[in-house]
């Protein structure tokens, strides 16, 4: 583009349209407002080829939903942005404005987390205050999310609120939307949220007079979203709009109609989550989901397709909850397509190629992460490819800290897999001889087991940690990527810091040589060595569903999936509990199975004995939840709610013969109705249905 000029020129325009005239020595770009102009110049850096503009002769857009923003959290539990400048921070409301973006969400500093964060270079209202000029100055909305945390029918709680947020509004030199959130956090039920918010929007509009005031749906159980839309039934004037975001009963298309055009609906979709979450990976693997955790870097190209198209029919738009940097491929992708809903991720890819990366190359890298996390990765040689591609990218010299994004994930990945081909041929060797025990005697096998626990990693595996480690320096240096506790003073690894979990073990070691020794001190100790070798009790002819592994839960009824599902409102999830093997859990008990609110968690048997009684053995663990669990079959009660008894239980369930007399059986876990929250808590992690021996009966026959 050497020797081209570039003229910006005044037009009456639409506030968000653009239109650029190219010729041979100049680039006009007309625009009637600061936002479009802005606008305007994303769009020349995402179509320049090393400096060389590959576009048409004109070009004029507009976008297609009137709301298109994401959130910054400047608090302690943010895995990167509590560690910003000022400065950064601009730079990085900058680069949404030039994708495309048109209103910036700050968190409050009344949210549920620590008052304040080590890492912070300013408290949270001073660098609010400076950030929200910088968005104001640039020509964006200026939003606020703000969530009720008090106990409001205590006497004098919500004058303290309506007073917090005028103290706090009066420092704001812009403020366009004020989002309050129903719950996650906050539990005000609807008859004080309600009288609470209009309060608030009055004492917002004293100095912002045109802002508007959100409302979310979050959190509610069953009365309380009835008691919700209730009050919605009322028309407040003093509400602009309604937001739908994680812990939400009611999916995307009863909210449309419920709401039946009452109100405009927003939506507040979790970019940055993995599990645990409202669109939690679907069939992810146990091994990654213990070691990457629910907030790692993401990339979901196809994944993020589906759920905009899920999501954005009936709303005027979004705002993305971030936690950070981890997800910047998926805000990334969800500006464009709320500037253009056909945008195909390929093309999306792409432009960040041209305007983060600097080297093509990178277009493929996206869509090759997310297919990392598609089964088992053991099997899975495609990840070491993804590996090479990333490794083969040359990002130019101006190019910032989004190509070490991906440069970490794709190692993280290569990582886990080899760790676990290791960890799985040392469990096969040493379940093996555990299972020789009878035979060989308990000492023999015992050693041999734990020799096979013991064998040295690969030769891989070290040089993978090496460059892990060296990267996530980088990225703290470079984006102050909070990717360990000690390293880089992260609050907790689940908020990003999973370099701290590279290390985890991928078997049972732990438990197995627990269990050795315990059975060593035993007179039938070669028995029950051969007991803990066989974890699937095949012995019992047992059909066995380790849930939470998608390889192998056979019986399990995943329903409509992710493609019909997004949000998993009525299908399976997959998860993993807050435990790892290395304090003593074994995989399968760390891996389970669940639904959200009613959906159950279903098992479905066919080709059974017709006259052979049988005996359900559950396993309940997962989660600290303490919500108590109903199973039927085929409809009839086997026990009723019953809580689970510690962090691990195992239940043993009859099962009446006439409900297997058809050689088929329908299971479910219940959890008790209409619970808000994130409808989370029945969780299944192991299941064991074992065909009874025939009894003989006096007259010979059995039974």
């Amino acid at each position: 583009m050497a020797g081209v000029a570039i003229r910006f020129t005044p037009a009456r325009m639409a506030p968000e349209a653009f239109a650029i005239t190219t010729s041979r020595r100049a680039i006009t770009i007309r625009a009637a407002t600061t936002r479009a102009r802005l606008y305007a110049a994303g769009w020349l850096l995402r179509h320049l080829d090393d400096l060389t503009l590959t576009a048409p002769t004109h070009v004029g857009e507009a976008p297609a939903m009137p709301i298109r923003g994401t959130q910054i959290g400047y608090r302690a539990k943010n895995n990167s942005y509590d560690a910003w400048t000022v400065a950064m921070l601009t730079r990085r409301i900058e680069d949404f404005a030039l994708l495309g973006g048109n209103r910036i969400q700050f968190v409050a500093p009344v949210s549920d987390d620590a008052a304040t964060s080590p890492l912070s270079p300013l408290p949270a209202t001073e660098t609010l205050i400076a950030v929200a000029r910088a968005t104001h100055r640039l020509g964006l909305d200026v939003a606020l999310f703000y969530p009720l945390l008090r106990d409001y029918a205590q006497p004098g709680s919500a004058d303290a609120e309506v007073a917090d947020v005028a103290t706090l509004v009066t420092k704001l030199p812009a403020l366009d939307a004020l989002y309050i959130p129903g719950g996650d956090p906050g539990h005000t039920a609807p008859d004080r949220l309600f009288p609470l918010a209009r309060r608030i929007a009055g004492t917002l509009r004293k100095r912002f007079a045109s802002a508007e005031v959100l409302l979310s749906t979050q959190g509610f159980g069953a009365a309380g979203l009835d008691a919700f839309h209730a009050q919605l039934a009322g028309k407040p004037r003093w509400l602009s709009a309604i937001f739908v975001g994680p812990q939400t009963r009611d999916g995307i298309a009863a909210h449309r109609r419920r709401i039946a055009g009452r109100y405009p609906i927003e939506t507040y979709p979790d970019t940055a989550h993995t599990m645990h979450a409202q669109f939690p990976i679907p069939d992810w693997h146990p091994a990654f989901a213990l070691t990457q955790g629910r907030e790692p870097v993401n990339p979901r190209p196809a994944a993020t397709t589906r759920i905009f198209d899920h999501l954005a029919p009936g709303t005027r738009g979004f705002v993305t909850y971030s936690e950070g940097v981890n997800d910047d491929w998926n805000v990334t992708q969800w500006f464009r397509l709320g500037w253009n809903p056909a945008t195909p991720a390929g093309e999306v890819a792409r432009e960040y190629a041209r305007m983060f990366v600097g080297d093509m190359a990178f277009a493929a890298v996206p869509l090759a992460l997310e297919t990392n996390w598609r089964g088992d990765p053991s099997n899975n040689a495609g990840i070491d490819a993804t590996l090479r591609l990333v490794d083969a990218v040359r990002p130019a010299r101006w190019a910032d800290w989004r190509i070490d994004l991906y440069r970490y994930r794709a190692t993280y990945d290569a990582l886990v897999r080899h760790r676990l081909i290791a960890a799985r041929a040392a469990q096969g060797e040493a379940l093996w001889t555990l299972r020789q025990a009878p035979a060989t005697g308990a000492g023999p096998a015992a050693v041999a087991a734990r020799f096979a626990y013991a064998r040295p990693e690969p030769a891989i595996v070290a040089p993978l940690r090496a460059d892990l480690t060296i990267i996530a320096d980088r990225l703290w240096r470079r984006a102050r990527m909070q990717l360990s506790v000690p390293r880089h003073g992260a609050s907790h690894w689940e908020r990003g810091a999973n370099l701290d979990r590279a290390d985890i073990q991928l078997n049972d070691r732990t438990v197995v040589e627990a269990a050795i020794a315990q059975a060593l001190t035993r007179p039938d100790a070669a028995a029950r060595l051969y007991a803990i070798g066989d974890p699937w009790r095949t012995r019992d002819m047992a059909l066995y569903d380790d849930l939470g592994d998608s390889a192998a839960e056979p019986h399990l009824v995943r329903g409509p999936g992710f493609d019909a599902d997004p949000q998993s409102m009525e299908s399976a999830i997959d998860g993993v509990a807050d435990h790892i093997p290395d304090q003593g859990w074994r995989m399968a008990d760390l891996s389970y199975a669940e639904g959200l609110y009613e959906t159950p968690v279903r098992l479905a048997y066919t080709g059974l004995e017709r006259n052979r009684r049988y005996r359900l053995i559950a396993r309940w663990a997962g989660e600290a939840y303490a919500l108590p669990m109903r199973l039927t079959g085929d409809g009839v009660e086997l026990h009723p709610f019953r809580a689970r008894d510690g962090d691990r239980e195992t239940v043993e369930t009859a099962i009446p013969q006439n409900l297997t007399a058809d050689g088929a059986l329908t299971l479910e876990w219940h959890r008790p109705p209409g619970v808000g929250g994130g409808g989370r808590g029945h969780q299944v992690a192991q299941t064991w249905l074992i065909p009874e021996p025939f009894v003989p009966t006096a007259s010979g026959a059995e039974r």
